[in-house]
Parts: structure tokens; C-alpha cells; sequence
């Protein structure tokens, strides 16, 4: 990063656990000097990016995932060349992420070579993949000099903020008992079933930790409500949030948690980065490449030869990487979370 950049916009990702890391990249830009930093990114991205305290503005970016729109993006550009930009760190790899600090005439387009964008990406850092093996390690080399870059990366772990006039609201709103400490399930992903553990298993450590005195909240999407229903299904101790709440609403609800069992998904990143004890199953994604990024973290994963497969749904048709993970196994993994918390 150049001494004099002060003023930079970030071309943010496309997804949740995406840009819950690139918060990575912010303290790592505040931590190497006086800086304003303001994020480029989709809609629905404001809550988080208004819980991370390094962000001075966030700029909605009008079009869609996947939508070109060069118009749009041009007029855009020519609007936020009034602000004067030092540079421009471009994290996605697409050609179009780049048009608008090109558009903008940001004098430092900062980026990895992704799809042939020279020219339009002006600062090109190398990208090896050995060496910066995590998403969230490849975000914060864009923020350095390209030879600190080739050197292992250890980064800052996010650290987003609860929004507390919010958390009373949402404590009125559904009367919550935060007397009885409440175990956060996300048992969605976005991105496929093949990441998701079976709702019969999470209905299983459910009632295991309903005997134990525990509630259990369940928290995503509409989208997630079809997997949300039969884990709770006949259990009185189950509340289902799941299509009721916003992603900001979520953030603040994961933070009243005493701990957290999910998939690998944008909300078990936004529970590590509120520092939520957290158990992180992984099926056919790989914690190599997106680990949860905290301490109180315990990741499940059963290392099966055809994992990792990264693909949407299994193509063996079994998803035993998950489906072999037992729910009781979970409850082991919680217990030191639980007797930590309960004898503090």
C-alpha cells in the first residue's frame, strides 16, 4: 500500500462469509496508517459492513449478482470520482467488479489478475495459491506491498460489533427469555445441501440439549425455513427465527448466544467474528480454505477420501462426509463451551 493513500474504496464480495472476512483486510489497512475506507457492495451486505467500526461508508452497488449493466456502472464511477479516491482494492476476480474504480478514475486499481483485467487493474499482485491458501489471507495480501505478499499471511480476525438498541428491540419484539441460555443452529447454506448436516441430526442434538435446561434458536433465511421446520417439530424448547428476521436481526441474535453449532456458511462466519463459541461442521467445503476465524472454535470434519469435493450436491448421492457425523459427537464438542460458560 502506497504512504500517502488515505482515502480507498473497496469493491467488496458477493457473499455473507466473504465479506464478514474482508474485515480482515480493513484492520489490516487501519493498522498500517491513517486511512478512510469505504465499501462498494450489494444491499443486503449494510448491516454487516455497519457493525464493522473500520468502515467510514458503505456504497451500495445497484445491480445484482451477476448482472453487467455498464451503463449503470459507468454513472456510478463518474459519481464517486468527486470523492477523490487514493485507491481502489478490487476483491472479486470478475471483469466487471472493476469497471467502476476504473470508471472512477481512482489513480491505484488494486487487484489480482483474475478475468484479463489489465487495464482496468492497474496494481497487479501475483496470487499463489500455496502460499495464501485461505480466502481471507488472499483479501489482506491486496492490502500490502506486493513483496509482503509473498510471505505467509497470518490475519487480524474479524470482529463485528452487536448492535445493542437493536438487540433490546429484537428482545421486546419476540419476548425472549435471555435468562435461559440459548444455543444458536444455522442449519442452512446457500450454497448446497452437500454442505448442510441433516435436520434429523440437529432435531437429535436439539432434544439432547433441551434436557440439559438449554434452548435452542434456529436462525437463517426463508430459504432456510424448509430445513428449520422439522428440527422443530415437537420440541417445545425450539424457536424458529428462519425467515422472520434480518441479517442484521441474525447478527444480533447470534450474539445473545451461548454457543453455536452451523454449517460452513456466511452465519458461521458472522458467529466467529462476534466471538460466539462455536462447532463448524464441514462436509464437502474444506476448513483449509475458509476456516471459522476465532478462538473458541471447534471444527468437525471427517477428512473422507472424495472430500473435499466442493460441490453444490453430493455426486455419490450419500453425503457421508455430514451424514456420519453424530449428534452426539456434537454435544461432546460443545460441553467444554457449556461448562465454561455456566461456571463463569
Amino acid at each position: 500500500m502506497l504512504e500517502k493513500v488515505c482515502k480507498i474504496l473497496v469493491v467488496g464480495p458477493s457473499w455473507v462469509g466473504d465479506m464478514v472476512m474482508a474485515q480482515s483486510l480493513f484492520m489490516s489497512l487501519k493498522n498500517g496508517g491513517d486511512c478512510e475506507i469505504d465499501v462498494l457492495a450489494p444491499a443486503w451486505s449494510l448491516p454487516i459492513l455497519a457493525r464493522m467500526p473500520e468502515v467510514r461508508r458503505s456504497i451500495v452497488m445497484p445491480l445484482g449478482h451477476g448482472r453487467f449493466g455498464l451503463t449503470t456502472r459507468w454513472r456510478l464511477g463518474k459519481e464517486l470520482a468527486r470523492e477523490g479516491y487514493d485507491q481502489s482494492i478490487v476483491l472479486p476476480g470478475s471483469f466487471k467488479s472493476a469497471l467502476v474504480p476504473f470508471f472512477a478514475n481512482i489513480p491505484q486499481r488494486t487487484g489480482f489478475r483474475g478475468e484479463m483485467r489489465y487495464g482496468l487493474i492497474n496494481d497487479m499482485h501475483p496470487l499463489d495459491r500455496r502460499l495464501l491458501p485461505m480466502t481471507v489471507q488472499r483479501f489482506v495480501a491486496l492490502g500490502q506491498v506486493h513483496e509482503a505478499a509473498t510471505a505467509p499471511i497470518s490475519p487480524p480476525m474479524p470482529r463485528l460489533h452487536a448492535n445493542s438498541s437493536n438487540q433490546a428491540v429484537l428482545r421486546e419484539r419476540f419476548k425472549l427469555d435471555t435468562a435461559r441460555p440459548a444455543i444458536a443452529f444455522m442449519p442452512g447454506a446457500e450454497y448446497g445441501p452437500a454442505k448442510q448436516w441433516p435436520p434429523t441430526h440437529y432435531a437429535k442434538l436439539a432434544h439432547l440439549l433441551a434436557a440439559r435446561g438449554f434452548q435452542i434458536w434456529l436462525l437463517g433465511s426463508e430459504r432456510d425455513s424448509a430445513v428449520a421446520r422439522p428440527i422443530a417439530n415437537g420440541n417445545p424448547s425450539v424457536i424458529d427465527f428462519t425467515g422472520q428476521t434480518s441479517l442484521g436481526d441474525a447478527v444480533d441474535l447470534i450474539a445473545f448466544a451461548r454457543a453455536v453449532v452451523c454449517n460452513d456458511s456466511g452465519l458461521m462466519h458472522v458467529a466467529a467474528a462476534l466471538d460466539v463459541p462455536l462447532v463448524a461442521l464441514f462436509g464437502s467445503s474444506s476448513p483449509e480454505h475458509t476456516p471459522p476465524l476465532a478462538r473458541r472454535t471447534v471444527i468437525e470434519t471427517l477428512r473422507l477420501q472424495c472430500a473435499p469435493c466442493f460441490e453444490r450436491r453430493c455426486p455419490l448421492g450419500h453425503t457421508r462426509c455430514l451424514t456420519g457425523i453424530a449428534p452426539e459427537k456434537v454435544l461432546a464438542l460443545l460441553e467444554p463451551f457449556i461448562d465454561a460458560a455456566s461456571h463463569s
